[in-house]
This record gives structure tokens, sequence and C-alpha cells, in this order.
């Protein structure tokens, strides 16, 4: 079929809208990269500002690696983002698949709770006295239990399992089998999709986990990543004129930005095609 004149210049206009978007996009990551991996003298011959470095080096991570408590919390990290992340997924599961049950008695009810909680928190004070009233401050599991489940996660896959098909659950119930074995052997290999989308979500919030951190614990030991490189970035602001007698303050600060990011930089493409269709199956009937 032949384009028309006026469909071009559409499609022009959609392309370069569309590269502006990705250079806005691109343009700060390749700027803090740029400068994590330059000498420090070069970013200040360059006042700062380095996009193609000209030199590369990678004293800055060298450093933060070796002097820092940036390894210690990358460990606390990973086990509160794995940890946290089963443990979200499975109660999620848990309460979704229920939730998706048509015949389940108190069905609207427990729906109009969990919009409830979607709609209305019980605020810092409250969450702090539970927290500590459960004996969780200062470990690990107050960066976990208290975002166990996300109410619109639970709605995403509630919609997701409603769109299975109901033929499969009663030919599953005529063999016999009961709610946790259909659960179990079919839907959840059917929710691979929404399941690594849902994962997603809750892996990117306890990856960047910081508010809890700051909140619930004080033993330096248990600090997450994201605390770790705020101290960095707060600590390392000094006056520029002493910058040549210091650590290379700048590149620093970028490098514990680049080493923050990265992991979620790298799992994200692997798991995109899966986020794409997760989100489209889930909002179906949402």
């Amino acid at each position: 079929m032949v384009k028309s004149l006026d469909d071009r210049i559409a499609g022009a206009v959609v392309i370069v809208i569309l590269l502006l978007c990705g250079a806005v996009a691109v343009f700060p990551l390749l700027y803090v990269l740029s400068v994590s991996i330059t000498p420090f003298s070069e970013v200040l011959k360059n006042g700062g500002f380095i996009l193609i470095p000209r030199a590369v080096t990678f004293d800055a991570y060298n450093k933060l690696l070796t002097e820092s408590n940036i390894p210690r919390a990358f460990g606390v990290t990973v086990i509160v983002t794995v940890v946290g992340t089963i443990l979200n997924l499975a109660i999620t599961g848990l309460m979704a698949y229920p939730l998706s049950r048509r015949q389940l008695p108190g069905r609207s009810l427990f729906l109009m709770m969990v919009v409830f909680t979607l709609l209305f928190s019980g605020g810092i004070i409250p969450t702090y006295l539970v927290v500590k009233s459960l004996g969780l401050l200062d470990s690990i599991w107050a960066m976990i239990l208290p975002n166990l489940v996300w109410s619109f996660n639970v709605l995403i896959m509630k919609s997701f399992y409603e769109s299975l098909p109901e033929e499969l659950f009663e030919s599953a119930r005529m063999d016999g089998a009961g709610e946790f074995r259909i659960l179990w052997q079919i839907v959840v290999p059917l929710s691979v999709p929404v399941t690594l989308t849902i994962g997603l979500f809750y892996a990117v919030g306890h990856w960047n986990e910081f508010f809890q951190a700051i909140m619930y614990v004080t033993d330096r030991t248990l600090f997450p990543l994201q605390v770790i490189v705020r101290e960095i970035l707060v600590q390392t602001q000094q006056p520029l004129e002493n910058a040549e007698n210091m650590t290379p303050t700048q590149t620093l600060q970028m490098a514990s930005v680049i080493m923050a990011s990265l992991p979620i930089i790298v799992i994200y493409p692997f798991l995109q095609k899966h986020f794409t269709k997760g989100m489209l199956l889930g909002s179906v009937k949402g």
C-alpha cells in the first residue's frame, strides 16, 4: 500500500519525537556512566561535564569495592530482594487465586478490603509501632514484611487468573483435583508472564529499598545499598578547591549510582517481553 504524503509526514514526526524522548532518557545515564569511568582530573578540566570520555579508568569502582561498605550493602540488598520477591509472589498468588474464583464466599467483601488498603494506609507512625511490637527493628525482615503484599499487584494477578478458561478448572475438578493442586499444577505454569511482571515490580521495589531501612534499621551492618549510596553522595560533597587532595568525589558519586542501578538495568531486557505480555493480560478484565 502506497502511503500518502500526510501519512509519511506523520510517521516522520512520530520518529523524531521518539528519538527525542529516547535521547532524553539515555542522556542522564550516559553522563553518569561517562563521569564514573573518567579520571577525576579530566572531569575537573571539563567543569564536571563529560559525555564521551577521552580516557578510561576504573579507580572509582575499585575504591568503592575495596574501601567502602558497598560490598556488604550489596549482599544485604540481594538477600532482601531475593527473599522478599519470593515471599511477595507466594503471598500475592495465594491471595489473588481465591479472589479470582467467583464461588468464593464473601468474595466482594474481601475485594473491598483489598481495594480499601489500596486507597488508605495505616500511616507511618502506626506502621512503625506495629513493626516495633513485632520485634522486627534492626532486622532484615523489617525491610521485607511491611511490604509483603501490594494490593495493586493482587488485583493484576487476580484479573489474569480470571482470564484463564473456566473449562480448565472444571476438567481438573472432574479429575479429582483440589484447589491447591489446580493452583500449583495448572494456574502457576500458565501464569509465567504475569508472575515475572509482578516479580519485577517487587524486585525493583526491594532493590531501591531506602525509606524502610532509614525508618526501621539503625545497625549499619544491615544497611541496604541505596542507603550507603546516599551516604556516599552526601559525604563526598566537598568544596571543589579541596578536590585535588581528596578522593575523586564526582567519579565516586557516579560510580556508586551506576553500581546501584546496573543489576536492574541488566535484568530488565531479559524480562521485557514477559513484562509487556503480563501487563496486557493482567489488564484485560481489570
